[in-house]
């Protein structure tokens, strides 16, 4: 049977943010069904978000996944698989483990099936929720959409930092850019908070400094990179060279990034869009959705952008302080969008 939680004693901080993702991003109609997954971790956060729900008017049921299986997943649960599939919207309110990736995939799978419009709130928490989430969301879609516009006429983006980003992404027009800017429709589930465009380029060559964050578990163990920023050289849109005053860190993302034939292959570039993420937290989730670049290696969700190769790995990795251009037109100048 499906979970509730108790919605008396919740954080009021939490109630915009909860608004904005079921209200304004995800569009809940009292007449819809929606399907909330989280964990313990998380509990406080879904049950703000069943609070909205419940005021909405919606039918919803709640899943906490530790009541139905072990952790770290192995796989989704099939009861919540069978109920998501029953829902017009659903949400992903609950923190990672190491090799759950493959239980989020088959929960995906479920959502591209049936066209759910789903809000992925992976490893949310408190500060985001009074941040990333409290955003101007038609703002953010707006301003998306004129860089998605723009960036689907280019033939290459060409970002630089004071830090030592020289990095160049040749594009192609038998691939698709994306846009997630919080705004969550039938055709494409989103992380929450949104704010970002991105594409698998073409091909890939130069120098990207992360003096931001990386992704995936390594995100919540080492945090900003300001200190110790890894640098990554790419060519022919594969790693070449890796360099890192943290050598365990060094050492972890070259293990992640050598995990199959394709986990050290650039597969994801981006340009984040939420101008309510204003500096780094150490949290990928936000983190990827500064305005300026992040790219990513390795790929699991390669059809939405018409890839044909696929990883079982995705990685993502965020600097500071971009110089963009999309072709020879300059887009943003030390972080600040001119578009």
């Amino acid at each position: 049977m499906p979970d509730r939680l108790a919605t008396d004693a919740i954080d009021p901080e939490l109630f915009p943010g909860a608004f904005n993702a079921i209200r304004t991003c995800l569009r809940l109609q009292p007449e819809e069904r929606i399907t909330i997954i989280t964990d313990e971790a998380s509990s406080e956060i879904a049950a703000a978000l069943q609070r909205e729900v419940e005021s909405v008017g919606a039918a919803h049921s709640v899943w906490v996944l530790e009541r139905h299986a072990q952790r770290p997943l192995k796989n989704m649960p099939a009861v919540i698989l069978a109920d998501l599939a029953k829902s017009q919207v659903s949400v992903f309110c609950a923190r990672t483990q190491t090799g759950e990736l493959g239980s989020r995939i088959e929960m995906t799978g479920v959502v591209n099936q049936h066209g759910i419009r789903h809000g992925h709130m992976v490893n949310i928490n408190r500060q985001i929720m009074l941040a990333g989430m409290r955003a101007d969301f038609l703002a953010v879609d707006a301003l998306s959409q004129r860089l998605v516009e723009r960036a689907r006429l280019a033939t290459r983006v060409t970002c630089r930092t004071a830090h030592g980003t020289d990095f160049v992404a040749e594009l192609s027009p038998k691939l698709k850019w994306i846009k997630t800017s919080g705004i969550i429709t039938r055709e494409k589930w989103g992380n929450l908070p949104g704010g970002e465009i991105f594409t698998s380029p073409m091909n890939t060559n130069g120098v990207f400094v992360v003096d931001g964050v990386v992704g995936d578990y390594l995100c919540e163990k080492y945090g900003d990179l300001r200190d110790t920023p890894l640098t990554i050289e790419v060519a022919d849109n594969r790693i070449r060279h890796l360099a890192c005053d943290d050598k365990t860190l060094l050492e972890e993302f070259r293990a992640y990034t050598s995990t199959d034939e394709n986990s050290n292959r650039v597969g994801e570039f981006a340009i984040g869009t939420n101008t309510a993420c204003t500096h780094i937290i150490g949290h990928i989730l936000q983190d990827e959705k500064i305005p300026g670049i992040h790219i990513a290696f390795g790929h699991p969700y390669a059809e939405h952008t018409g890839q044909t190769w696929i990883s079982k790995t995705h990685i993502d990795c965020v600097g500071r302080d971009f110089d963009i251009w999309f072709d020879d037109e300059p887009i943003m100048r030390q972080g600040k969008f001119l578009v």
